[in-house]
C-alpha cells in the first residue's frame, strides 16, 4: 500500500512538471513562503532493506535545494525572521525556512557543511531525551530488527501474529504492518514495549541506538554555537501529543524547553509537533504550543505558507524533503505550491 501511495505522489509530480502546470501554478499558490522539513542528511546506504528511506537526503540533493531555492530569488531565513515577517505581515519577499527534527549528529557532520557553504540558517528541533541518551528511536529499532529477522513475531490483540520477513519484499511488508499498528496503540509506553520485546528476540540493543544517532548536550552545545543555527523544543520523550492527557502533553512540551534552555542557554522558542500530522497534532495542541508561549510550532501537514497563517501561527505547514523523491525535476513542482495545493484540495489554511 505505501510503495503504491509513492507511485501515486511520483506521477502525481511528473505529471505537473511535464505538463508545465506547475510554472502557471506557482503565482496563485506558492504562498509568501516555505518550511522544509528534514530528518537526515548523510550519504546514500547501500542496503537493499531501507523502510525509513524517506526520511533522509544526501548532502548533494541538501546542496540542489538551497541552489534551486537562492535561484528562485527566495531568501532562505532563520525561523526568527519567518516569524518576525508574519507577526509584521513583511510578504515584499518570499522565504523558505529550513527544519530538521529529533536531533540527529549527521545534522552537524553533513547538512552544517553545506548550509554554510551557503550561509544558510536553519532549524533543529530536539527531543531532550534523545540528547540525554536515555530515548528510544522505536522507527530505527524496528527497523533494524526486522533487517535481522527470517520471522517475526508480535503479540496484536493477545494474539501471537508471525510475519514472513525472508527477502527484502517481505521486510518491508513487514515492517509496514508493525509500524502502522504500532501508530494505533493508545499510548508510547505500550509502542516501546512492543519494539523492545521485538529487539531482544533478534539481537538489537534499542537503548543504544539513540545514542549512536542523536547528538547529545555537549554535542548541542558546540553546535548550537554556529550563529546559522537554532535549537527547538520537540517534547521530552518524542511522544504522540494528542495521545497524552492534556497535563501529561503541556508538560512534555514545557520540560523540553526548559531542559534545551537550561543546558544550551539559550532560549527555545519554536516547537516542532513529533509525528506532526492530524493524529498527533490538533487545535487541543496548537492551543496548547500558544499557551506556553511557543513563537511558532510545526507540524508534518503539507503545504505552503499563506499570509493567512500569520493567524495560526502554532500550526504551520512544512514541506517534507522527503528522502523517496531526491530528484532535481520535482523541486520546482515542489517549491510551486501546486502538489500540496491539490492534495489539500486548494485550502490555503488547515489548523484545526
Amino acid at each position: 500500500m505505501k510503495q503504491l501511495r509513492n507511485n501515486v505522489i511520483r506521477a502525481g509530480l511528473d505529471a505537473l512538471y511535464f505538463t508545465g502546470a506547475h510554472h502557471v501554478l506557482r503565482p496563485i499558490l506558492a504562498g509568501v513562503g516555505t518550511i522544509f522539513m528534514l530528518h537526515h542528511v548523510r550519504p546514500a546506504r547501500d542496503d537493499m532493506f531501507q523502510p525509513n528511506r524517506h526520511l533522509e537526503i544526501t548532502p548533494d540533493f541538501l546542496r540542489e535545494v538551497l541552489s534551486h531555492v537562492r535561484a528562485l530569488g527566495v531568501d532562505i531565513v532563520s525561523m526568527d525572521e519567518a516569524h518576525r515577517r508574519m507577526r509584521e505581515r513583511d510578504f515584499a519577499r518570499r522565504f523558505a525556512c529550513f527544519t530538521f527534527d529529533d536531533g540527529y549528529r549527521d545534522n552537524r557532520d553533513h547538512a552544517l557543511p553545506v548550509m554554510r557553504d551557503q550561509n544558510a540558517p536553519f532549524t533543529v528541533y530536539v527531543a531532550s531525551d534523545f540528547a540525554e541518551g536515555n530515548g528510544r528511536l522505536w522507527w530505527v529499532a524496528l527497523e533494524r530488527a526486522i533487517a535481522r529477522a527470517g520471522i517475526v513475531e508480535i503479540t496484536r490483540d493477545g494474539a501471537v501474529q508471525r510475519l514472513d520477513a525472508g527477502d527484502t519484499a517481505a521486510k518491508q511488508q513487514a515492517f509496514n504492518q508493525i509500524h502502522d499498528w504500532l501508530r494505533t496503540l493508545p499510548d508510547d509506553t505500550q509502542v516501546q514495549r512492543a519494539v523492545s520485546e521485538l529487539c531482544a528476540r533478534h539481537g538489537v540493543d534499542d537503548t543504544a541506538i539513540v545514542r549512536e544517532l542523536c547528538m547529545s548536550w555537549p554535542e548541542l552545545r558546540s553546535f548550537a554555537a554556529d550563529p546559522l543555527v537554532t535549537i527547538g523544543a520537540h517534547t521530552v520523550s518524542h511522544c504522540n501529543l494528542a495521545r497524552d492527557s492534556e497535563a501529561d502533553a503541556l508538560r512534555e512540551m514545557r520540560i523540553s524547553r526548559e531542559r534545551i534552555e537550561s543546558q544550551l542557554q539559550k532560549p527555545a522558542q519554536h516547537f516542532a509537533y513529533p509525528y506532526g500530522d492530524r493524529t498527533a497534532a490538533a487545535a487541543r495542541e496548537f492551543a496548547m504550543a500558544r499557551e506556553l508561549g511557543f513563537a511558532t510550532a510545526v507540524t508534518t501537514r503539507p503545504g505552503m505558507v499563506f499570509a493567512e497563517n500569520a493567524e495560526h501561527l502554532t500550526a504551520l505547514p512544512r514541506i517534507s524533503l522527503n528522502g523517496n523523491y531526491q530528484n532535481t525535476r520535482f523541486l520546482s513542482v515542489l517549491t510551486s505550491g501546486a502538489a500540496t495545493a491539490m492534495w489539500n484540495g486548494f485550502r490555503r489554511v488547515d489548523a484545526a
